[in-house]
């Protein structure tokens, strides 16, 4: 990679949350040494002290980057979310501050998919119940309501990177698989689409959800969805805990509509590891509760140190934006014996006349030009003769609507 426009040892990176160290070693290997570690998340008050002289910010779930936080970044160049979501960002005052945001959305994809699987055997074993009973000291050896999950039925709602490896799995079992999605995808193995929701549950043994938070998928799990479900079948879900009406699938577990429950996300999480939680599906028959451990293997977090890692190096050493969920992205070629400035403006008419105009007063010969808009700002990137002025710099950032300029050497 190229040399930055900033002196690597005065970039500061700051790490929260206890982010593998794949991810400091990535950095300290292409010269970074400024790195700061905190083993938890931060209050806003503490953020909005400590970004104030940061470069770089590594986050997981369960610090907020606010408005407020943002407000006080003006050094802040790129934040990555080493976990699945950016939930925890304020994307749209990320972009007005020009903050590039990456995430890395499937470094996770087996650890979950594993998972699941392990679920689906543990509850047709009635495993939950069998577990705690020998525990309290109750020799429960029986076979009643116990399935071998070959030759069973796997319904996937949501067939993505990680339905799909759920359904690739599954079938190495010898489990019958069908999905829906509201997308058509191309099905693996002999997975089979089925047409209508409905038709997926009332055909399935178990269902397992992988759907994505928000309006359209809230409380989709709700008493007139378990009662289309095949009577006594299980329920998985290691998506969002906000898809599942909870108190109406502990009705159905009771009234054996449901045979058994994996859930691994809840509507109200603990903030913190000991706090305490509380729940309706607690202590009920054949339930498997987890704490939000789907993506948690030691290989996942690796994988995700490195992913976003990588991400933010290559937007620091040549401006690629590509995965990031706030700057346009970008897919930079090398540099070939050329200076690369890097302009974020606002997404308004005639930003790039007046860069070009500029351009053209001081002579300069531009090498490559790229331009990539969203819906609130541009990002253009400058390949130009390495004999340019830096004065050309100062004159851009000159330009009405600029929010952050910055050079590649």
């Amino acid at each position: 990679m190229t040399k930055t426009s900033y002196p690597r040892e005065k970039i500061k990176i700051l790490l929260l949350e206890g982010i593998h160290p794949a991810a400091v070693k990535l950095f300290k290997e292409h010269g970074y040494h400024q790195i700061e570690q905190i083993n938890k998340a931060l209050t806003e008050e503490e953020l909005i002290q400590k970004i104030k002289q940061v470069h770089v910010l590594g986050i997981r779930s369960k610090t907020k980057l606010t408005q407020a936080v943002l407000n006080h970044s003006d050094k802040l160049i790129a934040t990555g979310c080493f976990c699945i979501g950016v939930n925890q960002v304020n994307i749209l005052q990320a972009m007005n501050k020009g903050v590039a945001v990456f995430n890395s959305p499937f470094s996770n994809t087996r650890s979950v998919a594993e998972l699941v699987i392990a679920a689906c055997i543990m509850l047709m074993r009635r495993i939950p119940e069998k577990n705690k009973a020998t525990h309290d000291g109750r020799w429960l050896k029986d076979s009643k309501g116990c399935y071998e999950v070959r030759g069973k039925t796997l319904g996937i709602i949501g067939y993505g990177h990680i339905g799909s490896q759920v359904s690739v799995l599954a079938e190495a079992l010898g489990m019958k698989v069908i999905f829906f999605d509201t997308e058509p995808k191309l099905s693996l193995g002999n997975a089979q689409a089925s047409k209508q929701l409905n038709e997926l549950l009332a055909l399935s043994d178990i269902v397992t959800l992988h759907v994505p938070g928000g309006a359209a998928t809230h409380n989709m799990v709700n008493e007139t969805f378990l009662r289309k479900m095949k009577k006594g079948s299980m329920l998985i879900n290691l998506s969002r805990g906000e898809v599942m009406d909870v108190n109406a699938v502990a009705k159905a577990i009771k009234q054996k509509q449901l045979g058994g429950l994996a859930a691994d996300v809840f509507p109200s999480e603990p903030e913190g590891a000991g706090d305490a939680f509380v729940s309706p599906l607690q202590n009920l028959e054949n339930v498997l509760l987890t704490p939000h451990i789907g993506g948690s293997t030691m290989e996942a977090q690796e994988n995700i140190g490195l992913d976003v890692a990588g991400k933010l190096l290559h937007y620091l050493e040549t401006g690629n934006s590509m995965g990031s969920v706030s700057v346009p992205p970008l897919n930079l070629p090398v540099q070939q014996n050329a200076y690369r400035i890097l302009h974020i403006h606002k997404n308004v008419p005639g930003v790039l006349s007046q860069i070009n105009t500029i351009m053209n007063k001081n002579k300069v010969n531009i090498v490559g030009q790229y331009l990539q808009t969203n819906s609130e700002i541009g990002y253009v990137a400058m390949d130009i003769d390495k004999k340019t002025s830096a004065s050309v710099l100062s004159d851009i950032r000159k330009c009405a609507e600029t929010i952050k300029v910055r050079s590649v050497r």
